[in-house]
């Protein structure tokens, strides 16, 4: 195996078109997976790209570097509308695990569990695609296709997540068999406005009820204009046809939509406590 640690976005393109070849950035998911398998050709390590890590503004967005690790997003200074990424943020395996893993690799790892989607999702994320071709943009709800399966063509990377700057508090629930270091059952992410007490705008995402974390559209379309005193009854009432939770060693089907209705109703009511707050 040969290892290459380009720190320029062009020594990385220019890397893309071999064969066999791996990203590498922090290798949490990587590394693991090297137990079971042989070692790749070439792995790319892009960790010290310049350009590909931290969080800033770029005109009417928040561009995150597809390099920028959880710790980096939980250090972050950052508006209510991203409450809920810190707080996902903070669920991501162990301490450590924070320090390295980075936001793309969780996102291109497409688990039906990966803790930062939903949270993503409600933001109305964006990924940055780069390659040989060019540049393109794509919603993260089109990108994640299925289980470990995303939109990211052979001579692709993905260079930033970009996220709308909008009004908003953002909130994340998960429900695991323990506190920490566990694989979710479900899991909520949720950014809500509001205006007198009244809901102008719902996101709501759900991770670990589908192959792939789901928005909930007729819940949004129901919470919009409406009291945020109605939220638990709005909740109670919409179906969830977007979820299909199977049975599995963690959780079955019919505890999941139970569980995760509880989740959904406790998450929109953080949003609305927070942002009281802010």
């Amino acid at each position: 195996m040969t290892l290459h640690r380009p720190d320029t976005l062009d020594a990385v393109l220019a890397l893309l078109a071999n064969r066999g070849r791996v990203i590498l950035a922090g290798g949490t998911d990587v590394y693991p997976g090297l137990r079971d398998a042989s070692p790749p050709a070439l792995m790319i390590d892009v960790s010290g790209v310049a350009g590909m890590r931290g969080i800033t503004r770029a005109g009417s967005d928040w561009r995150i570097g597809a390099a920028t690790t959880w710790t980096d997003v939980i250090r972050a200074k950052l508006p209510p509308l991203f409450d809920g990424l810190k707080q996902a943020a903070r669920e991501v395996g162990s301490v450590q695990i924070q320090n390295t893993g980075t936001v793309a690799g969780n996102l291109c790892n497409a688990s039906p569990a990966a803790d930062g989607i939903p949270a993503l999702m409600a933001l109305d994320a964006e990924v940055e695609l780069t390659g040989l071709q060019g540049v393109r943009r794509v919603p993260l709800t089109g990108f994640i296709q299925g289980i470990r399966k995303v939109d990211l063509a052979a001579d692709e990377l993905m260079t930033a997540i970009l996220v709308a700057d909008a009004p908003g508090c953002g909130a994340f629930r998960k429900l695991g068999a323990r506190r920490y270091l566990v694989i979710s059952i479900a899991m909520v992410g949720a950014v809500v406005q509001t205006d007198g007490g009244r809901i102008l705008r719902a996101r709501v995402a759900v991770g670990s009820c589908s192959p792939v974390a789901r928005r909930l559209a007729d819940l949004e379309a129901a919470l919009a204009g409406a009291s945020v005193s109605d939220v638990s009854g709005i909740v109670d009432d919409t179906v969830l046809g977007e979820l299909t939770p199977i049975d599995d060693v963690r959780a079955s089907a019919a505890y999941r939509m139970d569980a995760v209705r509880t989740l959904v109703r406790r998450t929109l009511l953080d949003t609305v406590e927070n942002s009281d707050v802010a």
